[in-house]
């Protein structure tokens, strides 16, 4: 062995020692309520969160949470609620949030998401109506909720918000409106 892998090899292990020694001063973690997500802290902290949590739809726990009265120590995590998610905190932080979450599907969603499928084409077309974005959320919607009787709820959020955020002409239709308080019955 040479001088300089002698030399490399030390303070490989420098390194690894001064690294152990620092993860006990890296902080705590301090939560209220936690149902579901990742949370690390230290040094190479890693934190994911892959899971698919099948639901009733606005069923968060409800009651006080008791929130953290002060944050942890350098590196640390305070946190109210959490309800999936990933937090990672440190040198070499990595936080992936990957979930899904799929609500059981209503009756009363499945019927306003056909009403209003039926009425579209009954609508005059222009340049950039949305009609077309709208029937294709629509379609998918309904596919998935007849498949499977659930929706995610990423696919529900998108709907509503194009319903509700003028970016179609559909979204002043009675059935767009059921099938927007429909959607707001299961994300709560």
């Amino acid at each position: 062995m040479t001088d300089e892998q002698r030399d490399q090899r030390e303070q490989r292990e420098r390194e690894g020692r001064e690294g152990r020694e620092g993860r006990g001063k890296v902080g705590g973690v301090a939560v209220g309520r936690f149902t579901g997500g990742a949370i690390t802290t230290g040094h190479g902290s890693r934190a994911e969160d892959r899971s698919e949590r099948v639901g009733q739809g606005a069923e968060r726990e409800s009651g006080p949470v008791a929130v953290p009265q002060s944050v942890p120590e350098d590196g640390g995590v305070a946190v109210g609620e959490m309800a999936g998610g990933a937090v990672a905190t440190g040198t070499d932080a990595e936080a992936v949030y990957a979930s899904r979450e799929l609500l059981s599907a209503s009756p009363e969603l499945l019927a306003a998401v056909r009403l209003l499928r039926q009425q579209l084409p009954l609508l005059a077309r222009a340049e950039g109506d949305g009609l077309d974005r709208c029937d294709g959320q629509l379609a998918e919607l309904e596919e998935e909720v007849v498949r499977t009787g659930r929706a995610e709820r990423g696919r529900l959020v998108r709907l509503r918000a194009l319903l509700t955020g003028g970016a179609t002409t559909a979204g002043g239709l009675a059935s767009a409106i059921a099938v927007v308080q429909a959607i707001s019955g299961l994300l709560g």
